[in-house]
């Protein structure tokens, strides 16, 4: 994998194709499907939990009073799903180890 700074679908599909053999063709294919999945179950309101890597959890957020910073001026905001990420007890403790 190269350390750019960012992981990406061509990072993954070639780390398939040296690690396990797959075509270059066959690995973007499964790297693709597996990112097609997850986007369906979350668009559902599905969940997505990868054991040992982290859950990706959807959160209703109500309508709530905000601030603009600059003019102190209350607008409210509207309410709104949002995607949260919560790595697992196992990727803290690699991502703490790693630092």
């Amino acid at each position: 994998m190269t350390m750019t700074g960012t992981l990406t679908r061509a990072d993954l599909a070639e780390s398939l194709h040296r690690e396990i053999g797959l075509s270059r063709s066959d690995a973007s294919k499964v790297v693709e499907q597996i990112l097609t999945e997850m986007c369906e179950a979350l668009t559902s309101g599905q969940n997505v939990k990868i054991s040992g890597f982290g859950t990706f959890v959807l959160r209703d957020k109500g309508e709530r009073i905000g601030r603009n910073p600059k003019t102190g001026v209350e607008v409210p905001i509207a309410p709104r799903r949002v995607l949260t990420f919560r790595a697992s007890q196992m990727m803290r403790e690699r991502i703490v180890g790693a630092g």
